[in-house]
């Protein structure tokens, strides 16, 4: 297990055979990956149409496909089971990624995080904007937004954050139905090619084992 969730990490613990192998190999060969060199590939079967082999590697990331297909969006702006931010708090801790509980707000991992270790910070209440939390609420979402950073530094020594609410759909936001408030570490280099031509991001470690560092690094009275 590696602690750095932002420079690249353990091929070993990201590479996940049922979603393309490790990170750095370009691909589970079953997957269709190239399994050995990229100069050298081995012998694609007999599939028509697969073309001549070129020098790319690939990086199969075929489970961004339930994000893109609007996997777990709410169907309802209703409080209850279809809402993903009501339902998560009923789950255990390691199955709904949960990492930190408070009175009245919860600390989560993003299911598809912008960067490794992209946390929310959810109340519990079905709420969708900001001036309907309590004073109650605001406290207990601000401090666990700062445990969120210390927990955070401590795991993999973020250079920063991005930190914020988007209000409504018309700002982006993906469940605008129930408030949440994204904590995003920062690394220098982390927007590179992949990003910004590729349109993929890089994630080096499982979310279930991001989630037990973070938990066991949070900061405690």
């Amino acid at each position: 297990m590696t602690d750095d969730l932002g420079a690249g990490g353990d091929p070993e613990v990201g590479g996940d055979p049922g979603v393309g192998g490790g990170l750095g190999s370009g691909g589970d060969p079953g997957v269709g990956g190239d399994a050995g060199s990229p100069y050298e590939p081995e012998e694609l079967g007999t599939q028509d149409g697969v073309g001549i082999p070129d020098p790319f590697l690939r990086l199969w990331t075929p489970h961004r496909m339930a994000y893109i297909a609007g996997e777990n969006k709410p169907t309802s702006a209703e409080a209850g089971s279809g809402c993903p931010f009501c339902r998560i708090p009923g789950l255990s801790d390691a199955d709904g990624l949960i990492v930190q509980r408070a009175d009245s707000a919860y600390v989560v991992l993003n299911l598809y995080p912008y960067n490794p270790g992209h946390l929310m910070v959810v109340p519990y209440r079905h709420v969708a904007d900001y001036t309907e939390l309590t004073p109650g609420e605001v406290a207990d979402v601000a401090r666990l937004t700062q445990e969120a950073m210390q927990a955070i530094r401590i795991v993999s020594g973020a250079h920063g954050f991005n930190i914020g609410m988007n209000q409504g759909e018309i700002a982006g936001a993906g469940i605008a139905a129930h408030l949440h408030q994204h904590v995003v570490p920062r690394w220098g280099g982390d927007t590179n090619f992949m990003p910004v031509v590729g349109q993929t991001k890089v994630l080096p470690q499982l979310l279930s084992d991001t989630r037990a560092l973070l938990a066991k690094s949070w900061p405690t009275d």
